[in-house]
Order: structure tokens, then sequence, then C-alpha cells
């Protein structure tokens, strides 16, 4: 029986908790198997989510940010990316109370989506990027808006965006000093928890198929004891959130896999939320709020971008190496809009394409990835079908392609040939 299956299994080189089987059988119209039957094979999507932020990416003017990429950019973004992070910051989604960007985001949402694309919002909750005018509201107020926004903008997009970060950084969000906003003020009262719940159970209440995230960059046992607490309380999040900001340098494999092993105890998904990686000049250690980084010029170099490729490649192999993990996001694309103006994009400000997206090109749309392969039935009419998890297509001359999904389980397909 012919095998059909990406680099990654021919060579030994996928973990086998990625990988799903299909035994295919050409039948005739009378549902006698075809012996040496002309059977095409391709994927079409990954099940691992391979996300990265959507602000920037649509076409004309249907996007949500400033960063437009260019058509041959959006190409090479749908090109990796399966998942894309919408974003919902209340300071920038509805800068002026009662007029949020509802149209705006759901244009983006809708393109993004008719490109095969699934989507998070990202955030919910968050002590950071506020509305302003929450700060002339008393706080039993500032607390009767925040649910009315989870409320309003969960139903205005369910079917397109049914995952959410409900909740942002909770492990500082009580005592973190960052100005005068609304949010602080009403979690320095209310508390962590009652935070956590106001926005799981609103968002969950509002959408009961959502998945919601907790989801935070401080990776210490203190996110632990958060996550802890929230179970003790009833407050279950579908999956937890880890972000991974490396503007001071690549952690490597042993420390991210640690991080994943101490967060695969709680039994949930594992999202890495925001990935960075620099191909230029790394930020000083002695810094302590990236935010604090100020330069005038932070230009990717030949050097750094090599460095880059190799870090992001390690870094994705060690992930999906791992069990727990089901989604990588990678925190920009463009070098053109990247957080901190830090040389981390995947393409440069030009547009073209760096060493670091070739490294993933090759691993997501080649090495793990089943290109259109043609090969023939054995003398059962069978075909068998070894490759990641996710969505294929099979075809017979004369015939629609017939889609399918291969899983944890093993499937077994027919496929019809056509009349003679």
């Amino acid at each position: 029986m012919h095998t059909v299956a990406p680099p990654a299994v021919a060579l030994g080189a996928a973990p086998a908790h990625r990988l799903g089987e299909a035994v295919l059988t050409v039948v005739d119209v009378d549902d006698q198997p075809v012996a040496d039957a002309e059977v095409t094979v391709a994927q079409t999507r990954h099940e691992f989510a391979f996300g990265n932020t959507g602000f920037d990416v649509g076409d004309g003017d249907d996007l949500t940010g400033e960063w437009q990429l260019t058509a041959a950019e959006a190409e090479l973004w749908l090109q990796i990316h399966n998942a894309a992070t919408l974003p919902f910051y209340w300071g920038r989604f509805e800068p002026v109370r009662g007029a949020p960007r509802t149209d705006e985001m759901r244009r983006t949402a809708q393109w993004l989506r008719r490109h095969g694309v699934a989507l998070k919002g990202h955030p919910l909750v968050w002590h950071t990027v506020t509305a302003p005018w929450l700060l002339d509201l008393e706080l039993d107020e500032i607390e009767r808006v925040q649910r009315e926004r989870i409320r309003r903008d969960v139903a205005d997009f369910a079917g397109l965006v049914d995952t959410w970060d409900a909740i942002n950084e909770t492990v500082i969000m009580p005592v973190f000093d960052n100005g005068d906003n609304g949010i602080t003020r009403l979690a320095k009262d209310r508390g962590r928890l009652a935070m956590l719940r106001l926005a799981f159970e609103e968002a969950r209440e509002t959408n009961p198929n959502a998945v919601l995230l907790v989801n935070d960059f401080d990776l210490s046992p203190a996110y632990e004891r958060v996550i802890d607490e929230m179970l003790e309380a009833g407050i279950r999040p579908d999956a937890i959130g880890l972000q991974t900001h490396m503007h001071q340098g690549y952690r490597g494999e042993e420390e991210i896999l640690a991080v994943a092993d101490r967060f695969a105890r709680f039994g949930l998904p594992l999202h890495f939320t925001e990935t960075t990686l620099l191909s230029g000049d790394l930020m000083p250690s002695e810094i302590d709020d990236l935010n604090d980084y100020q330069v005038t010029s932070w230009p990717s170099t030949a050097e750094g971008e090599a460095r880059q490729a190799d870090e992001i490649e390690r870094h994705y192999r060690s992930l999906v190496s791992h069990p727990a993990v089901e989604a990588i996001t990678y925190w920009g694309f463009s070098d053109r809009g990247m957080w901190l103006g830090a040389p981390g994009g995947l393409v440069r400000a030009d547009g073209s394409p760096k060493p670091a997206y070739e490294a993933l090109h090759r691993l997501i749309a080649d090495e793990w990835w089943v290109s259109p392969a043609t090969v023939r039935t054995d003398a059962e009419g069978r075909v068998r079908l070894s490759g990641f998890r996710g969505d294929y297509e099979v075809a017979v001359p004369g015939q629609p392609a017939v889609p399918l999904t291969i899983g944890r389980e093993g499937l077994h397909e027919t496929v019809r040939t056509a009349p003679h």
C-alpha cells in the first residue's frame, strides 16, 4: 500500500503525538475496490495553530491597524499562518464611549476568515491601553461598563471570533503602577480573583462555545498560583496563555520546555501567545520593563537575522514536540509595525522575507506539510495517508475533491470514482 506523508514522517522526525492516519479506499459505482487507481492527496490546513498578529492584515480598507501589509506581504503571511490575534485593546477599540470600531474590526475578521484563518480577540480585560473615559466614572460604573463591554464584543463577534484572551496579565494587575486608569482602580478595589471571575463569567455566559484564555508574561510560580486560585474558585480557563517576548535573547529549548512542563500540570492546553525573537541588537539585560527601552534606531542586521532564523526554528521545533502545546503565535510580521520598534518581524521593513520567515516556511509548509501528491491504489484499492493532524483533500480523476480531517483516531475513508 502506498503511503502519502510529509517529509518529516519519511525522515522519522515528526512527533508521534502530532500525527494522524487515514486509509483511503477507492471504489467504483458498485462499491467494488479499484486497483491501480490514481489518487491525489493534499493538505489544506494544520490542526496546530500557527498564528501571528492580524492587526495589519487585510485587503485595502479592511484594516484595523496603521501598518498595513502589502498584498505581497499578506500572501507571505497566509502561507505559514492559520490563526490570527485581533486587537481589542479597549483604549483603541473604543476611545470614545459608545463608538466602538466594531464595523472596521469585523471587516478585518471577515477577510481573515475568508482565507481560512482562525481568530482570537485580545484582550477583554486588561489594565493597560484602557479607555481614557473610564477615569470619569465611579468604581461601580466602571465595573458595569466593563461587564457590558465583554458581553457586547463577545456577542458581536460570535461565529467570527470564538477564542478570546479573557483577561491579560493578572499577576501584576492589582499592583502594577502604570499611571491612573479605570481598570487598575477597579482591580485594586475588587481584587484579582474578582477580576478573573468577572472576565470569564461574562464571556462564558455570552458565548458558551468560546475558548477562553488567561494570559500572562510572568511565567514564574506566581502565575501558577493565580491559576491554582482560579481553579479552586471554580473559574476554569479553556487554555493557558504563555507570553515569550525574548527581546533580551532566546531562552533556549531547555528553559522553554521546562515552562511548558510546569504549566502542563493543570491538564489544560498551552498556547504560546506572544513570541518575539530579534534580528538585530538585543535589548540590554538590565532593562526590567521592556517598555522602558527607547532607541532612535533599531535595525535588523545580517548577523542578527541568522541568529533569529536559528532560534525561531529551535523554538518552534521544541514547542511542537511538547504534547500540551496547541498553539504558537508570533507577535508581529513586518519590522514596520513591531512592538517597541524592535527588529523582530519575519519580513523586513521593505517586505522582503528574512531567513526566519524562510525557516518557518520550511517547517510549516514543507517539512510538516503534505504537498499535492499523486499515487496509485494497491490491489485492494487502498492508499494510506500519514501526516500531521489537520485538514486534507483527496481527489480521483473526474470527481470533486473529498475533504477529510485526520485527528488522533485512525480514519477510514471511501472515495468513489466517476462512472464510465
